[in-house]
């Protein structure tokens, strides 16, 4: 396992789960979240990293 801190906090979160929080997140108007789904749905189909501060938008939705 790589010790990179974005590549640890993206294992943490599973695309599907990503994909239901930006479908919960777009119903609750909250707009910042859905765009940081966005961004880490789009990283991850283009094959990069995704930024770490998406990934802890997407953290703290749970928060």
């Amino acid at each position: 396992m790589m010790s990179d801190s974005k590549t640890g906090l993206a294992e943490n979160i599973p695309l599907d789960t990503v994909w239901s929080i930006l479908e919960a997140a777009n119903e609750l108007g909250d707009t910042q979240t859905v765009e940081a789904c966005r961004r880490v749905i789009d990283a991850n189909l283009c094959n990069g990293t995704p930024d770490t501060s998406d990934l802890g938008t997407i953290a703290a939705f749970f928060a």
